[in-house]
């Protein structure tokens, strides 16, 4: 996949606009009012976090022009459901939305099918998996979740093999109507969207006690999915170091989320 093009579907990537943050929040508030040329012009100043983006699938045998146009629909979808109240960044908002658009493309495209019980049976080890660490601060072991949702250890692990990579919960799968379905409506919850919400307000209040570097290490493990080894080589210490900010990080946050 060439990615020193400078011309991608007929966008000049080289002249690309940049958005100041004063002209964002002017933009998006006439965006709410149903400004479509605001919109569009939002969308535009931020079509470097699509190419930011596709950098990631250099390895990728798809064309470049199509990973962007599926990348654009995930940076419209974040433009259309992004709520600027609750004070997070866009970007970090949308560079999520745009990886799970790209990540459905390809799936999707994939000549190797992965049937609906496999990825359903994935799904609910994903959620398992989201609802233990968000209760105990760390992460299950593959036994743990087969005990939570009654499905072998082994079947697990095939099914989410089968699927390549463990996904987000808040991941998009796709749209129905207008409105994004994500993998966490793939599956049960007896907690009601506002209480998820209300959990991941308390989770950014308590990554903010965090020193910068441990919300980075934070951010890339539990948000963008890394490894630690992939944390260790993108931050460029050792593993064992990022081993140790973790816990110490997660340790930080548990202890201000039970008041201890």
């Amino acid at each position: 996949m060439a990615l020193n093009k400078v011309e991608i579907c007929g966008v000049n990537t080289a002249k690309l606009p940049l958005l100041k943050e004063e002209e964002k929040e002017a933009l998006f508030v006439r965006i709410k009012e149903g400004d479509e040329a605001a919109r569009e012009e939002y969308i535009k100043g931020n079509l470097r976090l699509v190419l930011s983006v596709i950098k990631r699938f250099a390895g990728s045998s798809e064309n470049v022009d199509d990973l962007f146009q599926i990348g654009c629909v995930g940076l419209m979808k974040a433009v259309d459901n992004f709520d600027p109240g609750r004070e997070v960044k866009f970007s970090t908002y949308a560079v999520p939305m745009i990886i799970g658009e790209i990540r459905r493309y390809l799936r999707d495209n994939n000549s190797i099918r992965v049937s609906r019980s496999l990825r359903d049976t994935a799904y609910k080890a994903i959620y398992a998996k989201e609802g233990y660490m968000r209760k105990h601060m760390k992460e299950p072991t593959v036994q743990e979740i087969a005990e939570e949702i009654g499905i072998a250890k082994e079947d697990i692990v095939f099914a989410l093999d089968a699927i390549q990579a463990p996904m987000s919960l808040y991941e998009p799968v796709y749209s129905d109507g207008g409105d994004t379905l994500y993998v966490m409506d793939q599956v049960s919850d007896k907690k009601s969207r506002e209480e998820n919400w209300i959990e991941e307000l308390s989770l950014e209040a308590a990554m903010e006690r965090l020193n910068e570097r441990e919300r980075y290490i934070i951010r890339l493990r539990f948000f963008e999915g890394k490894t630690q080894m992939e944390v260790a080589e993108q931050i460029q210490i050792s593993q064992a170091q990022v081993s140790r900010l973790e816990k110490n990080a997660l340790k930080a946050m548990r202890h201000y989320l039970l008041g201890k």
